[in-house]
């Protein structure tokens, strides 16, 4: 079985794809089939998260890319830059994780945020969209893994 392990920057043209939901690409380990129906893992640091686009080497040096899949998101807009941030403000509080854009606020879609975001004040549209959400806000500290490693460095330098 084909297993990917090595995040890489490079350009060169992936041998194999995925696409995966938001939730799959956080999880660091996980079984896959590729576009071309290969049965494959992904075996990374845990707590990097994937991005669109990201390539993974195995080692063999064949590239795996992943694709951000469509997934059924809410999009909470609303002309008022105040009552924008005021959602933003509400979503955050309850540690969703969203990905902000211009005037529009994207989740997973989840009814109880679709509810107290129109009583707000905002339009709420279902969509299928893929879902690429703020870094940081990652409930299970996303980018934090290195900390306990950190402390001979004498203070820390947040990414």
């Amino acid at each position: 079985m084909l297993i990917f392990t090595e995040l890489v920057d490079e350009l060169n043209e992936p041998q194999h794809r995925v696409a995966l939901s938001f939730h799959e690409r956080t999880k660091g380990r996980l079984r896959i089939t590729t576009e071309a129906g290969i049965d494959a893992g992904i075996q990374i640091e845990r707590g990097q998260i994937l991005d669109h686009g990201q390539l993974i080497a195995n080692d063999k040096g064949e590239l795996l890319q992943v694709i951000a899949k469509n997934e059924s998101v809410s999009v909470a807009t609303s002309e008022s830059p105040l009552l924008f941030a005021r959602a933003c403000y509400h979503v955050g509080n309850r540690h969703a994780e969203v990905q902000i854009g211009d005037q529009e606020l994207i989740y997973l879609h989840d009814h109880v945020m679709d509810e107290m975001l129109i009583q707000l004040g905002l339009n709420v549209s279902a969509q299928q969209l893929p879902f690429q959400p703020e870094n940081g806000a990652y409930s299970a500290g996303g980018h934090s893994h290195s900390h306990d490693h950190d402390h001979h460095h004498g203070h820390h330098h947040e990414h």
